[in-house]
């Protein structure tokens, strides 16, 4: 099943620069604090509108916290002139409940960065759509059934708000064919026992009702610190008849991306897994909503992932500073990742760094 968007997988490849950089480094802080992310996601706010049952940032609380315009667009403009190439706006919270996240997503474009969005799109502003939706590069909603009831159970909220994310979708559709610009529109479903019958109708709809790029199906991930565990037993195995049914939406305008690499990564767990993080923290960084710097989002709260605050210190202080210097020494040194999140957003990172450290493939000189 064709991924063009290369979301099974990872891009990490296509970056051989800083990946040469990093390689250099080895234990060298002089030289790894310099290595600035490539990719960093960003928490507008720390509320969010739904409860969805597999949530993995429970823990945190969805607090009403938010981040500051002032500082946010300070830390874009660095952050671009320091080499970072893209920030997706995610995180604890619902992004699109901030009131200025279009003008977070125009600073982030003026400052040379590539722009994305995980929403569960129930919220659209005008504003969104007429100046920050022509500046983005992908859009992502996260839409866990294919019937307005499944998806209040599993969402927690009313019926009526499946029907107006189907048309906030669908007005993004029509906007961006008017236009003529090229943000690139998809949603995602997470494969659960209670909605694995109607991944062919949320696909239909997708493609033939909404007019989207591309539907993935992922599987559910454990947070260690998660106050769910409704799904940490969950496998599998017997999706493959899904998987077939599934291809037969595939156009060359749609596409269904079962992400059959990653289901099989959770079903065997730590089997043939890599034995250190090699991603954190030189490629990529979380900024809460509260303004702190973490180098995972497996670990937001956790002291030891703490680098520092947007609204004390500037992004460079932070990234080459004391918090960022003492998790480089940690994870080197003591951070077991039998203790991490499977699957987690570095994962393929990970098993491709780590063959290039260890060169355990074969005759690597017969290229």
């Amino acid at each position: 099943m064709s991924d063009r968007y290369a979301i099974d997988s990872h891009k990490l490849i296509y970056h051989p620069q800083r990946v040469a950089s990093f390689l250099d480094a080895k234990d060298d802080w002089e030289k790894m604090k310099k290595i600035y992310p490539l990719y960093v996601e960003i928490s507008p706010v720390g509320a969010c509108n739904h409860r969805c049952t597999f949530c993995a940032v429970d823990y945190i609380g969805y607090k009403p916290t938010r981040l500051s315009l002032q500082y946010i667009e300070r830390t874009l403009a660095e952050m671009g002139a320091k080499g970072v190439k893209s920030v997706m706006f995610a995180g604890e919270g619902e992004p699109m409940l901030h009131k200025e996240i279009d003008r977070m997503v125009m600073a982030a474009h003026a400052a040379g960065i590539d722009t994305a969005m995980t929403t569960n799109a129930s919220v659209l502003s005008d504003a969104f759509v007429e100046r920050a939706l022509p500046l983005m590069s992908w859009i992502k909603a996260s839409v866990n059934a294919g019937t307005a009831q499944t998806y209040a159970r599993i969402h927690q909220t009313k019926e009526s708000d499946f029907d107006r994310v189907m048309g906030n979708l669908k007005r993004m559709v029509e906007v961006r064919k008017s236009a003529g610009f090229s943000c690139v529109l998809g949603a995602q479903i997470v494969l659960l026992p209670e909605n694995a019958g109607e991944v062919e109708t949320l696909a239909r709809i997708c493609r033939d009702e909404i007019g989207l790029d591309y539907l993935v199906v992922k599987p559910y991930s454990q947070h260690a610190s998660s106050v769910t565990t409704t799904y940490q037993e969950i496998n599998y195995q017997g999706y493959a008849e899904l998987q077939s049914k599934l291809s037969a939406f595939n156009t060359d305008k749609f596409n269904v991306i079962y992400r059959e690499n990653t289901m099989k990564k959770h079903d065997e767990g730590d089997a043939g897994r890599y034995t250190s993080c090699h991603a954190t923290p030189a490629f990529w960084g979380y900024i809460m909503s509260t303004g702190a710097v973490y180098g995972c989002s497996a670990y937001l709260l956790d002291p030891r992932f703490d680098y520092g605050n947007i609204n004390k210190l500037s992004f460079s202080d932070i990234w080459e500073g004391e918090g960022r210097h003492k998790n480089f020494v940690y994870v080197r040194e003591e951070l077991d990742i039998r203790e991490c999140r499977l699957n987690c957003r570095m994962d393929e990172v990970n098993r491709y760094l780590d063959r290039l450290i260890k060169q355990d493939v074969k005759h690597i000189n017969f290229i």
